[in-house]
């Protein structure tokens, strides 16, 4: 590999001059690309090395030409990268997903829904969810429909749970509150049921366990009433 020098009115300067133009233009294409080397940074320093070559002992042609090949090679990695990168994010389209954005200050915020439509900017990719736009790169989950409607559906049972009437206050009028909480409970499948925590799942127990007494105690009284009934009508008959 050949050194590389500035030369100004037929005179070689010194190479610290040289080397320290590669080192700009290192930078600058680092601080363009966002801390990274694309193929146009290459292109930039190629050239600028090119520029910078010691006349005397110029770099040999055929380096040059493995460095451009080396340069097409990597711009077409990076588009069919980007291309791939395009398809993926196309087929989130109606899939549920959870995003984890960072401030400036290093604080993360959750965000989460069905990806409405992908949007493509320059090099950037963003997903819409609920009007939102979101950098495709922020993504950190994709969910099934299973697993959504599962854990929805756990989320809105232990809402449900909590709007009952405390166990201590429960009466005859509660009957039908409680009964709806079995309900949607006993409609759930044992997949979507493993989505609920333990510790509502033991307060659960605890009402239908209530509910189970006091339909028996009811359907009890009810019969004795009517074995009454019919005993009465009996005598009433004789």
């Amino acid at each position: 590999m050949s050194s590389i020098a500035n030369v100004v009115n037929g005179q070689i300067t010194n190479n610290s001059t040289a080397a320290s133009s590669v080192n700009k233009a290192v930078e600058a294409s680092q601080k363009q690309a966002g801390g990274s080397l694309d193929k146009d940074a290459f292109l930039k320093l190629l050239v600028t090395q090119m520029k910078y070559q010691d006349p005397l002992e110029p770099t040999d042609n055929t380096e040059y030409v493995s460095q451009l090949a080396t340069f097409s090679e990597l711009e077409e990695m990076q588009n069919m990268s980007a291309s791939l990168g395009k398809q993926n994010a196309s087929s989130l389209i109606g899939q549920y997903v959870y995003i984890e954005e960072t401030d400036s200050t290093g604080n993360s915020k959750m965000a989460e829904g069905t990806v409405e439509y992908v949007s493509f900017s320059g090099s950037k990719t963003y997903l819409s969810i609920d009007g939102t736009l979101y950098n495709y790169d922020d993504l950190v989950t994709v969910a099934d429909s299973d697993y959504t409607l599962a854990t929805k559906l756990a989320e809105t049972f232990s809402s449900e749970l909590g709007k009952l009437p405390s166990y201590a206050a429960l009466t005859n009028e509660s009957l039908s509150v409680v009964a709806n909480v079995i309900n949607a409970y006993n409609n759930m499948t044992a997949y979507q049921k493993s989505f609920i925590s333990d510790e509502a799942d033991e307060v659960y127990k605890q009402y239908a366990d209530w509910y189970v007494r006091q339909t028996a105690a009811a359907e009890e009284s009810n019969t004795s009433a009517e074995n009454e009934s019919e005993g009465e009508e009996e005598i009433q008959m004789a």
